[in-house]
Protein backbone atom coordinates (compact mmCIF):
# COMPACT_ATOMS: atom_id res chain seq x y z
CA UNK A 1 0.00 0.00 0.00
CA UNK A 2 2.81 2.39 0.87
CA UNK A 3 4.57 1.58 -2.39
CA UNK A 4 1.39 2.34 -4.34
CA UNK A 5 1.38 5.87 -2.92
CA UNK A 6 4.97 6.65 -3.88
CA UNK A 7 5.10 8.97 -6.94
CA UNK A 8 7.05 7.70 -9.92
CA UNK A 9 9.70 9.61 -11.83
CA UNK A 10 7.23 9.96 -14.70
CA UNK A 11 4.67 11.55 -12.36
CA UNK A 12 7.31 14.03 -11.18
CA UNK A 13 8.10 14.84 -14.82
CA UNK A 14 4.51 15.71 -15.61
CA UNK A 15 4.42 18.06 -12.62
CA UNK A 16 7.51 20.07 -13.64
CA UNK A 17 7.79 19.97 -17.43
CA UNK A 18 6.97 23.37 -18.95
CA UNK A 19 5.86 24.76 -15.59
CA UNK A 20 8.74 27.18 -14.97
CA UNK A 21 11.22 29.25 -16.93
CA UNK A 22 14.45 31.18 -16.49
CA UNK A 23 13.93 34.86 -17.30
CA UNK A 24 17.34 36.35 -16.55
CA UNK A 25 20.96 35.33 -16.11
CA UNK A 26 24.10 37.12 -15.03
CA UNK A 27 27.75 36.52 -14.29
CA UNK A 28 30.21 38.62 -12.35
CA UNK A 29 33.55 39.94 -13.43
CA UNK A 30 35.78 36.89 -13.88
CA UNK A 31 39.41 35.96 -13.36
CA UNK A 32 41.26 37.81 -10.62
CA UNK A 33 38.98 40.42 -9.07
CA UNK A 34 40.75 41.47 -5.83
CA UNK A 35 38.42 44.39 -5.15
CA UNK A 36 35.40 42.11 -4.61
CA UNK A 37 34.73 39.50 -1.92
CA UNK A 38 32.79 36.34 -2.62
CA UNK A 39 29.63 38.11 -1.45
CA UNK A 40 30.45 41.09 -3.63
CA UNK A 41 30.91 38.90 -6.71
CA UNK A 42 27.62 37.12 -6.00
CA UNK A 43 25.80 40.41 -5.57
CA UNK A 44 27.23 41.66 -8.86
CA UNK A 45 26.03 38.55 -10.71
CA UNK A 46 22.61 38.78 -9.03
CA UNK A 47 22.22 42.46 -10.05
CA UNK A 48 23.13 41.60 -13.63
CA UNK A 49 20.58 38.78 -13.69
CA UNK A 50 17.90 41.13 -12.34
CA UNK A 51 18.79 43.73 -14.96
CA UNK A 52 18.72 41.06 -17.67
CA UNK A 53 15.17 40.17 -16.63
CA UNK A 54 14.07 43.77 -16.03
CA UNK A 55 13.30 42.98 -12.38
CA UNK A 56 14.32 44.40 -9.00
CA UNK A 57 14.92 42.85 -5.58
CA UNK A 58 11.29 43.69 -4.72
CA UNK A 59 10.19 41.07 -7.26
CA UNK A 60 12.16 38.27 -5.56
CA UNK A 61 10.50 36.15 -2.87
CA UNK A 62 12.86 33.17 -2.95
CA UNK A 63 16.63 32.78 -2.78
CA UNK A 64 18.76 29.67 -3.21
CA UNK A 65 22.53 29.44 -3.02
CA UNK A 66 25.33 26.94 -2.48
CA UNK A 67 28.29 27.16 -0.10
CA UNK A 68 31.57 29.02 0.15
CA UNK A 69 35.07 27.94 1.12
CA UNK A 70 36.33 31.54 1.08
CA UNK A 71 33.62 33.18 3.21
CA UNK A 72 33.26 32.45 6.96
CA UNK A 73 29.46 32.18 7.00
CA UNK A 74 27.57 29.11 8.16
CA UNK A 75 24.09 30.18 6.96
CA UNK A 76 25.13 31.56 3.60
CA UNK A 77 21.59 31.84 2.22
CA UNK A 78 20.36 34.19 4.92
CA UNK A 79 23.64 36.11 4.83
CA UNK A 80 23.07 36.75 1.13
CA UNK A 81 19.49 37.85 1.80
CA UNK A 82 20.82 40.34 4.32
CA UNK A 83 23.55 41.46 1.92
CA UNK A 84 21.14 41.93 -1.00
CA UNK A 85 18.31 43.49 1.00
CA UNK A 86 15.90 40.56 0.60
CA UNK A 87 13.26 39.16 2.96
CA UNK A 88 12.11 36.07 1.03
CA UNK A 89 9.56 33.51 2.15
CA UNK A 90 11.70 30.72 0.68
CA UNK A 91 15.46 30.48 1.30
CA UNK A 92 18.08 27.75 1.50
CA UNK A 93 21.74 26.98 0.92
CA UNK A 94 22.61 23.53 -0.45
CA UNK A 95 25.90 21.66 -0.42
CA UNK A 96 26.24 19.10 -3.21
CA UNK A 97 29.59 20.20 -4.56
CA UNK A 98 29.64 21.13 -8.22
CA UNK A 99 26.22 19.53 -8.74
CA UNK A 100 24.60 22.19 -6.59
CA UNK A 101 23.49 24.76 -9.24
CA UNK A 102 21.53 22.25 -11.34
CA UNK A 103 19.99 20.83 -8.17
CA UNK A 104 19.04 24.36 -7.11
CA UNK A 105 17.28 24.89 -10.44
CA UNK A 106 15.15 21.83 -9.72
CA UNK A 107 14.44 23.06 -6.19
CA UNK A 108 13.46 26.51 -7.47
CA UNK A 109 11.07 24.99 -10.01
CA UNK A 110 9.49 22.76 -7.35
CA UNK A 111 9.07 25.72 -4.99
CA UNK A 112 7.29 27.72 -7.69
CA UNK A 113 5.03 24.85 -8.78
CA UNK A 114 3.99 24.17 -5.17
CA UNK A 115 3.40 27.86 -4.39
CA UNK A 116 6.23 28.31 -1.89
CA UNK A 117 7.66 31.12 -4.00
CA UNK A 118 6.80 32.98 -7.17
CA UNK A 119 10.17 34.32 -8.32
CA UNK A 120 13.42 32.70 -7.15
CA UNK A 121 16.93 34.11 -7.42
CA UNK A 122 19.59 31.39 -7.61
CA UNK A 123 23.14 32.64 -7.15
CA UNK A 124 26.61 31.33 -6.28
CA UNK A 125 30.05 32.88 -6.10
CA UNK A 126 33.50 32.73 -4.55
CA UNK A 127 36.75 34.68 -4.79
CA UNK A 128 38.93 31.57 -4.95
CA UNK A 129 41.69 33.21 -7.00
CA UNK A 130 42.37 36.17 -4.71
CA UNK A 131 40.54 35.29 -1.47
CA UNK A 132 42.85 32.39 -0.65
CA UNK A 133 46.15 31.08 -1.98
CA UNK A 134 46.20 28.36 -4.64
CA UNK A 135 47.65 25.91 -2.10
CA UNK A 136 44.96 26.78 0.44
CA UNK A 137 42.22 26.30 -2.15
CA UNK A 138 43.54 22.87 -3.17
CA UNK A 139 44.03 21.86 0.48
CA UNK A 140 40.52 22.90 1.51
CA UNK A 141 39.02 20.91 -1.35
CA UNK A 142 41.03 17.83 -0.38
CA UNK A 143 39.69 18.14 3.17
CA UNK A 144 36.13 18.42 1.88
CA UNK A 145 36.30 15.52 -0.58
CA UNK A 146 38.72 13.06 1.05
CA UNK A 147 37.27 10.64 3.60
CA UNK A 148 38.39 12.01 6.99
CA UNK A 149 39.40 8.55 8.28
CA UNK A 150 40.41 6.53 5.23
CA UNK A 151 41.59 9.02 2.56
CA UNK A 152 42.54 12.46 3.81
CA UNK A 153 45.18 11.29 6.37
CA UNK A 154 47.10 9.62 3.54
CA UNK A 155 47.38 12.75 1.39
CA UNK A 156 44.59 12.32 -1.14
CA UNK A 157 43.95 15.17 -3.58
CA UNK A 158 41.12 15.94 -5.97
CA UNK A 159 43.43 15.79 -9.01
CA UNK A 160 44.66 12.42 -7.71
CA UNK A 161 41.11 11.08 -7.52
CA UNK A 162 40.28 12.14 -11.07
CA UNK A 163 43.65 10.85 -12.26
CA UNK A 164 42.68 7.39 -11.00
CA UNK A 165 39.49 7.65 -13.04
CA UNK A 166 41.46 8.74 -16.12
CA UNK A 167 43.99 5.92 -15.67
CA UNK A 168 41.26 3.30 -15.36
CA UNK A 169 39.35 4.67 -18.33
CA UNK A 170 42.46 4.74 -20.52
CA UNK A 171 43.24 1.15 -19.47
CA UNK A 172 39.74 -0.11 -20.29
CA UNK A 173 39.14 1.76 -23.55
CA UNK A 174 42.62 2.37 -24.91
CA UNK A 175 42.36 6.09 -25.60
CA UNK A 176 45.59 7.97 -26.18
CA UNK A 177 47.08 10.83 -24.22
CA UNK A 178 46.68 12.97 -27.35
CA UNK A 179 42.94 12.27 -27.46
CA UNK A 180 42.57 13.26 -23.79
CA UNK A 181 44.46 16.49 -24.47
CA UNK A 182 42.03 17.41 -27.23
CA UNK A 183 39.37 18.31 -24.63
CA UNK A 184 41.12 21.40 -23.19
CA UNK A 185 42.18 22.47 -26.70
CA UNK A 186 38.57 22.55 -27.93
CA UNK A 187 37.28 24.34 -24.85
CA UNK A 188 40.07 26.94 -25.04
CA UNK A 189 38.99 27.76 -28.60
CA UNK A 190 35.46 28.33 -27.33
CA UNK A 191 36.70 30.45 -24.40
CA UNK A 192 38.53 32.73 -26.83
CA UNK A 193 35.12 33.68 -28.27
CA UNK A 194 33.70 34.67 -24.86
CA UNK A 195 34.39 38.28 -23.85
CA UNK A 196 34.99 37.55 -20.15
CA UNK A 197 36.83 34.21 -20.13
CA UNK A 198 39.60 33.82 -17.55
CA UNK A 199 41.92 32.15 -20.09
CA UNK A 200 41.92 32.88 -23.84
CA UNK A 201 45.47 32.17 -25.04
CA UNK A 202 45.30 29.43 -27.72
CA UNK A 203 46.76 26.06 -26.75
CA UNK A 204 47.66 22.93 -28.70
CA UNK A 205 47.65 19.24 -27.87
CA UNK A 206 51.42 19.51 -27.50
CA UNK A 207 51.01 22.38 -25.00
CA UNK A 208 48.67 20.27 -22.86
CA UNK A 209 51.02 17.29 -22.83
CA UNK A 210 54.03 19.49 -22.07
CA UNK A 211 52.33 21.41 -19.24
CA UNK A 212 53.26 20.79 -15.60
CA UNK A 213 52.45 17.24 -14.42
CA UNK A 214 49.83 17.25 -11.65
CA UNK A 215 48.67 13.64 -11.22
CA UNK A 216 49.42 11.22 -14.04
CA UNK A 217 47.99 11.30 -16.68
CA UNK A 218 46.63 14.78 -15.87
CA UNK A 219 48.77 17.84 -16.44
CA UNK A 220 48.09 21.46 -15.53
CA UNK A 221 46.08 22.21 -18.68
CA UNK A 222 43.90 19.15 -18.01
CA UNK A 223 42.77 20.76 -14.75
CA UNK A 224 40.11 23.40 -14.13
CA UNK A 225 40.95 26.98 -13.32
CA UNK A 226 40.88 28.64 -9.91
CA UNK A 227 38.97 31.87 -10.47
CA UNK A 228 37.09 34.69 -8.84
CA UNK A 229 33.61 34.23 -10.30
CA UNK A 230 29.90 34.27 -9.58
CA UNK A 231 26.74 33.52 -11.52
CA UNK A 232 23.01 33.89 -11.10
CA UNK A 233 19.71 33.07 -12.75
CA UNK A 234 16.06 33.89 -12.00
CA UNK A 235 13.24 31.35 -12.17
CA UNK A 236 9.51 32.03 -12.24
CA UNK A 237 6.34 30.36 -13.51
CA UNK A 238 5.96 29.80 -17.24
CA UNK A 239 2.89 32.06 -17.28
CA UNK A 240 4.62 34.95 -15.53
CA UNK A 241 7.78 34.44 -17.58
CA UNK A 242 5.93 35.32 -20.78
CA UNK A 243 4.94 38.66 -19.23
CA UNK A 244 8.54 39.40 -18.20
CA UNK A 245 10.40 38.52 -21.41
CA UNK A 246 9.70 37.53 -24.97
CA UNK A 247 12.53 34.95 -24.71
CA UNK A 248 11.91 32.76 -21.65
CA UNK A 249 13.90 29.54 -21.36
CA UNK A 250 11.73 26.70 -20.11
CA UNK A 251 12.79 23.90 -17.79
CA UNK A 252 11.76 20.65 -19.47
CA UNK A 253 13.51 18.07 -17.36
CA UNK A 254 15.70 17.51 -14.33
CA UNK A 255 17.20 14.31 -12.95
CA UNK A 256 19.55 13.45 -10.09
CA UNK A 257 21.57 10.46 -8.94
CA UNK A 258 23.83 10.24 -5.87
CA UNK A 259 26.00 7.15 -5.72
CA UNK A 260 28.65 7.70 -3.05
CA UNK A 261 30.46 10.40 -1.12
CA UNK A 262 34.08 9.25 -1.18
CA UNK A 263 35.98 7.64 -4.05
CA UNK A 264 37.00 4.77 -1.75
CA UNK A 265 33.31 3.79 -1.71
CA UNK A 266 32.67 4.12 -5.46
CA UNK A 267 31.57 0.83 -7.02
CA UNK A 268 33.21 1.64 -10.36
CA UNK A 269 35.85 4.07 -11.62
CA UNK A 270 34.41 4.63 -15.10
CA UNK A 271 30.63 4.46 -14.53
CA UNK A 272 28.99 6.68 -11.93
CA UNK A 273 25.48 8.18 -11.59
CA UNK A 274 25.60 10.26 -14.76
CA UNK A 275 23.53 7.83 -16.82
CA UNK A 276 20.73 7.62 -14.23
CA UNK A 277 20.69 11.38 -13.77
CA UNK A 278 20.42 11.89 -17.52
CA UNK A 279 17.72 9.27 -17.91
CA UNK A 280 15.60 11.06 -15.32
CA UNK A 281 15.95 14.37 -17.14
CA UNK A 282 15.24 12.84 -20.57
CA UNK A 283 12.18 11.04 -19.21
CA UNK A 284 10.79 14.19 -17.63
CA UNK A 285 11.43 16.24 -20.77
CA UNK A 286 10.11 13.59 -23.13
CA UNK A 287 13.30 13.96 -25.19
CA UNK A 288 16.40 11.94 -25.98
CA UNK A 289 20.06 12.67 -26.75
CA UNK A 290 19.35 13.22 -30.45
CA UNK A 291 17.01 16.10 -29.56
CA UNK A 292 19.73 18.17 -27.85
CA UNK A 293 21.36 21.03 -29.80
CA UNK A 294 24.05 22.15 -27.34
CA UNK A 295 25.50 20.70 -24.13
CA UNK A 296 27.26 22.30 -21.16
CA UNK A 297 29.06 19.48 -19.37
CA UNK A 298 30.96 19.66 -16.10
CA UNK A 299 34.66 19.64 -17.00
CA UNK A 300 36.70 19.99 -13.82
CA UNK A 301 39.26 17.68 -15.45
CA UNK A 302 39.64 16.67 -19.09
CA UNK A 303 38.45 13.09 -18.49
CA UNK A 304 35.07 14.16 -17.07
CA UNK A 305 33.22 15.45 -20.17
CA UNK A 306 34.40 12.36 -22.04
CA UNK A 307 32.63 10.15 -19.48
CA UNK A 308 29.57 12.40 -19.45
CA UNK A 309 29.18 12.36 -23.24
CA UNK A 310 29.00 8.57 -23.13
CA UNK A 311 26.81 8.18 -20.06
CA UNK A 312 24.36 10.81 -21.35
CA UNK A 313 23.94 8.88 -24.60
CA UNK A 314 25.66 11.25 -27.02
CA UNK A 315 28.09 8.55 -28.13
CA UNK A 316 28.88 4.94 -27.31
CA UNK A 317 30.99 3.83 -24.36
CA UNK A 318 34.66 4.28 -25.12
CA UNK A 319 34.04 6.80 -27.91
CA UNK A 320 33.91 10.06 -25.93
CA UNK A 321 37.54 10.95 -26.60
CA UNK A 322 37.11 10.32 -30.32
CA UNK A 323 34.02 12.57 -30.23
CA UNK A 324 36.33 15.45 -29.26
CA UNK A 325 39.21 14.40 -31.53
CA UNK A 326 36.91 14.25 -34.57
CA UNK A 327 35.58 17.77 -33.99
CA UNK A 328 32.03 16.82 -32.99
CA UNK A 329 32.20 18.84 -29.71
CA UNK A 330 33.33 22.06 -31.39
CA UNK A 331 31.03 24.91 -32.29
CA UNK A 332 29.70 23.93 -35.70
CA UNK A 333 30.10 20.23 -34.86
CA UNK A 334 27.51 17.53 -34.21
CA UNK A 335 26.99 18.60 -30.56
CA UNK A 336 28.83 21.75 -29.42
CA UNK A 337 30.04 21.24 -25.85
CA UNK A 338 30.94 23.97 -23.34
CA UNK A 339 30.58 26.81 -25.80
CA UNK A 340 31.77 29.34 -23.17
CA UNK A 341 35.01 27.45 -22.49
CA UNK A 342 33.85 25.51 -19.45
CA UNK A 343 35.79 25.30 -16.22
CA UNK A 344 38.97 24.44 -18.08
CA UNK A 345 39.15 27.90 -19.68
CA UNK A 346 36.18 30.16 -18.90
CA UNK A 347 36.04 30.11 -15.08
CA UNK A 348 35.73 27.89 -12.04
CA UNK A 349 35.03 28.93 -8.46
CA UNK A 350 33.36 26.22 -6.41
CA UNK A 351 29.73 25.72 -7.35
CA UNK A 352 29.99 28.59 -9.82
CA UNK A 353 31.67 26.36 -12.42
CA UNK A 354 28.41 24.48 -12.98
CA UNK A 355 26.37 27.66 -12.53
CA UNK A 356 28.10 29.29 -15.50
CA UNK A 357 27.15 26.28 -17.62
CA UNK A 358 23.49 27.08 -16.93
CA UNK A 359 24.07 30.77 -17.67
CA UNK A 360 25.69 29.84 -21.00
CA UNK A 361 22.88 27.43 -21.92
CA UNK A 362 20.29 30.16 -21.38
CA UNK A 363 22.32 32.65 -23.40
CA UNK A 364 22.61 30.15 -26.25
CA UNK A 365 18.87 29.47 -26.27
CA UNK A 366 18.16 33.21 -26.28
CA UNK A 367 20.55 33.75 -29.19
CA UNK A 368 22.81 36.10 -27.23
CA UNK A 369 26.22 34.51 -27.80
CA UNK A 370 27.64 36.43 -30.73
CA UNK A 371 30.60 34.65 -32.37
CA UNK A 372 30.10 31.50 -30.32
CA UNK A 373 26.37 31.23 -31.02
CA UNK A 374 25.22 27.74 -31.97
CA UNK A 375 23.02 28.07 -35.02
CA UNK A 376 19.32 27.31 -34.45
CA UNK A 377 19.90 26.21 -30.85
CA UNK A 378 16.51 25.32 -29.36
CA UNK A 379 17.36 22.75 -26.71
CA UNK A 380 20.26 22.54 -24.26
CA UNK A 381 21.43 19.96 -21.74
CA UNK A 382 23.46 20.97 -18.69
CA UNK A 383 25.15 18.39 -16.49
CA UNK A 384 26.65 19.26 -13.10
CA UNK A 385 28.57 16.82 -10.91
CA UNK A 386 29.86 17.19 -7.38
CA UNK A 387 32.45 15.53 -5.19
CA UNK A 388 34.32 13.00 -7.30
CA UNK A 389 31.43 12.17 -9.64
CA UNK A 390 29.49 11.50 -6.43
CA UNK A 391 26.40 13.66 -6.99
CA UNK A 392 25.02 14.16 -10.47
CA UNK A 393 22.26 16.41 -11.76
CA UNK A 394 21.11 16.89 -15.35
CA UNK A 395 18.77 19.60 -16.61
CA UNK A 396 17.21 20.06 -20.03
CA UNK A 397 16.18 23.52 -21.19
CA UNK A 398 14.42 24.82 -24.30
CA UNK A 399 13.37 28.14 -25.76
CA UNK A 400 9.91 26.79 -26.47
CA UNK A 401 7.56 24.37 -24.74
CA UNK A 402 7.85 20.73 -25.71
CA UNK A 403 5.04 18.22 -25.30
CA UNK A 404 6.00 14.60 -24.67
Amino acid sequence: MIGALRPSVADAGVSLRNRTAIVGVGESDIGKVPQLSGLGLTAQAAKRALDHAGLTVRDIDGLLTAYSLTEPFFMLGTVLCEYLGLRPRFCSSVVAGGATPAILLGHAAAAIVTGRASCVLVCTGENRATGVSRDAAVSSLASAVGHPYFEHPFGISIPGCYAMIAQRYMHEYGITREQLARVPVVTRKHAALHPTSHMKTPITVEDVIASKPIASPLNLLDCCLISDAAGAFIVTSAERARDITDRPVYLLGVGECHTHEYIVCAEDLVHFGVRESGEGAYRMAGLGPSDIDVAQLYDCFSIVPILELEELGFCRTGEGAAFYAEGHAAIGGKLPVNTHGGMLSHAHAGATGGMLGIVEAVAQLRGECGERQVRDARTALVHNEGGVLSSNCTVILANDMRQA
